[in-house]
């Protein structure tokens, strides 16, 4: 069937969802805000008075809706924003989890992105306060961090914007393998 109609009738493509994960205070709305920029909705989940802020971008030249989860610690519920955060990520399926955490204190984090791979979710690990933990000389090996995780780790200090274009770079890459392994099935 040719088209002659100037495109109206080619339904847009879905945008990609962009979880945003992490304890409470480890810069996941840092991150939103450098992602999304002022294209921000904040509603609350259905049925609760938890706040989800959801904002639109194009990574890659993919767009994405990206969602900031309210802060958790595990996969298994004890506070309502855990359940919401839980119930966001098991049934809305997000194409990608950016677990963020605070590089001061990764290995109380790590319990977290463990649960998050179990789960079988795409995670990419963003080691926030890098600086910080630098400064306090800490050193993380996030090669071999990410060898031994299977995902990739990404050293960020969001505050300055350290890591934003690497993980966006990181991101890009996910969602067009993804988009060709897509056509590819579907041929």
């Amino acid at each position: 069937m040719s088209r002659t109609d100037g495109g109206e009738n080619q339904a847009q493509p879905q945008p990609a969802r962009i979880a945003l994960v992490g304890n409470p205070n480890v810069g996941k709305s840092v991150l939103f805000n450098r992602l999304t920029g002022r294209y921000v909705v904040v509603s609350n989940y259905p049925g609760t008075t938890v706040e989800i802020a959801r904002g639109q971008t194009q990574i890659g030249g993919h767009p994405c809706e990206v969602i900031d989860t309210p802060g958790m610690y595990s996969l298994s519920p004890i506070t309502e924003e855990e359940r919401v955060a839980r119930a966001l990520l098991l049934k809305e399926q997000p194409d990608v989890v950016i677990h963020v955490v605070d590089a001061k204190n990764l290995n109380r984090m790590l319990a977290l992105t463990l649960q998050l791979l179990e789960a079988g979710l795409p995670v990419i690990l963003l080691l926030n306060m890098m600086d910080e933990a630098e400064r306090l000389h800490l050193r993380i090996d996030h090669h071999a961090l990410a060898k031994r995780l299977g995902i990739p780790v990404i050293p960020a200090s969001l505050i300055t914007g350290r890591g934003v274009e690497e993980l966006k770079n990181i991101v890009g890459e996910y969602l067009s393998n993804r988009a060709d392994s897509n056509l590819s099935a579907a041929h």
